[in-house]
């Protein structure tokens, strides 16, 4: 049997290669037939997760909620002190040194990212900002969203901060971060589905112990190298609930 993985589109394209590898690395030591499937878009995904067309996944705290509670996706690991945080962005030429800089009918540059734009909007609140009072363009990808700020086509844009962390030197020396979340404990997760756990040869105490232990061998460390994690910290269901919790509490 064939199955499906799949990344969350707010990966750094600097790891497209990674991520090949590391499902090369899961076929070869789970023994099974894993495609990988990436997408341009959060929506496309969602339908093919709807349509249960999906059976692993490195997924963004956003998503969780519906592939855990919905889909009975299990938490297995998330990256090694990796917490998901927000990065506002404006441009280096401009006078904003804080959020309470900028003013209402501001335009925000943000990418097709839910859970980014949530916590963006949040850091927006001292300074008496909704999307009610500012204008919030949503664009393909973080990289349109620098190049907005650099053109001065918005006042401030959201980055993941990983993404943030990952642009050119010549980008991050046109723009400047001005605040930055310190949430912490919202981290992508590493998810597989029910159809994986019921027709694979591997269980899923197994498969938890091949994730977690990954950096102990050389070609695992090499493969974790090239996504830009030092290895996996295990996640388990009680994890993954507080999270989706904390999440929808922001969300709301």
């Amino acid at each position: 049997m064939k199955f499906t993985m799949t990344v969350s589109p707010d990966f750094s394209p600097d790891h497209i290669a990674g991520w090949y590898i590391f499902n090369t690395w899961l076929q070869n030591q789970t023994k099974q037939a894993i495609s990988l499937n990436l997408y341009n878009s959060f929506d496309k995904q969602r339908e093919d997760i709807k349509a249960d067309k999906i059976d692993l996944i490195y997924a963004n705290p956003y998503d969780a909620s519906m592939l855990i509670r919905d889909k009975g996706f299990i938490a297995i690991a998330s990256p090694y002190q990796k917490s998901d945080e927000a990065v506002i962005c404006v441009n280096s030429e401009t006078n904003y040194t804080c959020v309470e800089d900028l003013k209402p009918g501001c335009t925000v540059a943000t990418a097709d990212d839910p859970e980014v734009s949530t916590i963006g909007m949040i850091m927006l609140e001292p300074a008496d900002l909704s999307k009610d009072n500012v204008t919030v363009d949503e664009l393909k990808n973080y990289v349109m969203v620098a190049k907005n700020l650099i053109g001065n086509k918005a006042d401030a844009g959201f980055f993941l901060k990983e993404a943030y962390d990952d642009m050119s030197k010549f980008i991050k020396s046109q723009i400047r971060p001005i605040v930055t979340s310190e949430i912490s404990v919202i981290r992508h997760t590493f998810l597989v589905g029910p159809n994986f756990l019921e027709n694979s040869s591997i269980s899923e105490d197994a498969f938890r112990t091949l994730i977690n232990s990954m950096h102990e061998s050389e070609k695992g460390a090499s493969t974790l190298k090239s996504l830009g994690f030092d290895k996996w910290d295990n996640q388990d269901h009680e994890e993954a609930e507080f999270m989706i919790d904390l999440m929808e509490t922001l969300v709301d």
